[in-house]
């Protein structure tokens, strides 16, 4: 039996892009899901953009995903030599060929076409066909190669994600598989390989069985199918997924908001929330809205994912994420939020893990869930607006008959609660009345929760302190 083998193929340009991602996780998830193997391959060719900053960060989300890869990272610049093999015996069998036009030469040709109604198309002017004359060489012009892509019939595949597709060998011209070689490069010297050949090489190499991308790259699709019958290779099974649109309805991309994965990390969502939430962007399991990324690897297997353009939606993200936080382990939390903690310079202690299991059910993000620790741990402004509400005359003595009874009862949660029932039995006050001055007064706003809990969690001698000041 056939290993199932997927992939993801980033183009270090810049970070890992929330699209990227998508296909990154159910690469994985299928994989995982038949027991296959899952390769990370950095296609870094187009050299001028390509950084390692990049590397390192697409590297480092891909972690922070949990999407851990059986092989790689492989990088494209490290297998010129085997795309230049491929090529030399391509040129010897006649599948592909040199082509000396100049750019000004294709913009003429081109240019001809586009007066005479027809598609923009190269001509074929340097393939060699039987009883062809080509023209001369052309002194100093370095050649590129082309694909001798064949020049009627159909290419036809069965998408995993779009059913049959079918595009004529008229509507595709011979694509450049390598380009010139650089200016100044020594006489000889190969060029670069352009995507579409170094991806079917690549995937040819590397036995991928199943090649889940974006659906921009449907047009590829039938020159990479022309590409591997022309090598003798066999053919991967393709999946073209829609786009991810933003809240504006168009594509997600750098212009429109924080598409990077990284920026999430740095935004307080969880990993298992992000994977939960993607997943949903193009596949559904019956109803199931809230996963772990287990439960995605038990159902994913390829079925049930979506044709259509799915939508960004930051509010079900937030959603979803303030669900996982729910349910997260208060320690493994507070490592997070300890983190989060870290960057502004705030010490914790033993408190942390409680604080968050307190608070995490009215936040979002660890973020979020960090403001509302820092107040045990910084000095706490009150609201001036909740403060001149709340914290009035009238009830200025209740504070310090609390303070009072604070000041002697055991300091846990129950004790507490005693003595604020206490306090308002004796001054026949309603516990709002008592517990949102208190509050303000303490965390600087009138809305937490219940208010027993969080002065057990505090000091007493700092409440006692605030009780008193007013």
């Amino acid at each position: 039996m056939t290993t199932i083998r997927t992939r993801i193929a980033p183009s270090p340009t810049g970070f890992l892009h929330l699209g990227t991602a998508r296909t990154a996780l159910y690469s994985w998830a299928y994989a995982r899901h038949h027991g296959g193997e899952f390769v990370l391959r950095i296609e870094d060719t187009d050299v001028a953009r390509s950084t390692q900053d990049s590397v390192d960060q697409i590297l480092q989300s891909m972690h922070w995903l949990g999407l851990g890869y059986d092989e790689g990272p492989i990088y494209q610049m490290q297998r010129l030599e085997r795309y230049q093999a491929v090529i030399d015996q391509m040129l010897a069998v006649g599948t592909a060929y040199r082509c000396y036009c100049t750019p000004e030469d294709l913009e003429a040709m081109k240019a001809a076409q586009e007066a005479r109604g027809e598609k923009r198309l190269y001509d074929r002017t340097w393939r060699p066909q039987p009883g062809k004359v080509l023209p001369p060489v052309p002194a100093g012009v370095k050649p590129v190669i082309r694909f001798a892509n064949p020049v009627d019939g159909m290419v036809t595949w069965d998408d995993l994600v779009k059913g049959p597709i079918s595009i004529s060998n008229t509507e595709i011209d011979d694509l450049i598989i390598q380009r010139a070689s650089e200016e100044g490069a020594p006489e000889g010297a190969p060029g670069v390989p352009t995507y579409n050949f170094a991806v079917v090489v690549d995937d040819w190499d590397m036995a991928i069985s199943h090649v889940f991308r974006g659906d921009e790259h449907i047009n590829n699709t039938p020159w990479q199918i022309n590409m591997y019958r022309a090598l003798g290779a066999a053919l991967p099974q393709f999946g073209h997924l829609p786009v991810i649109l933003g809240d504006d309805g168009q594509k997600l991309s750098k212009r429109r908001g924080a598409v990077a994965v990284s920026n999430y990390e740095e935004a307080g969502y969880l990993p298992a929330a992000m994977n939960n939430y993607l997943a949903r962007l193009g596949w559904s399991h019956g109803d199931e809205e809230l996963f772990s990324l287990d439960q995605m690897v038990q159902w994913f297997d390829g079925t049930h994912l979506s044709k259509s353009p799915a939508q960004w939606d930051a509010a079900k993200l937030a959603w979803v994420n303030a669900q996982h936080l729910k349910v997260m382990d208060d320690a493994a939390l507070a490592e997070l939020v300890q983190a989060q903690l870290h960057k502004r310079g705030v010490t914790t202690d033993a408190r942390l893990s409680a604080l968050c299991g307190l608070f995490k059910d009215r936040c979002d993000t660890t973020v979020m869930l960090a403001d509302w620790v820092a107040k045990f741990y910084t000095e706490v402004t009150p609201n001036p607006e909740e403060l001149a509400q709340h914290v009035t005359d009238a009830v200025r003595p209740a504070l310090a008959l609390l303070a009072e009874k604070l000041a002697t009862c055991a300091w846990d949660k129950a004790a507490i609660a005693a003595a604020l029932k206490e306090v308002l039995t004796s001054l026949g006050l309603k516990m709002p009345q008592l517990a949102m001055p208190v509050r303000v007064l303490v965390l600087g706003t009138a809305q937490t929760p219940s208010l027993d809990a969080v002065l057990a969690l505090s000091s007493r001698e700092k409440i006692l302190a605030l009780l008193q000041k007013p």
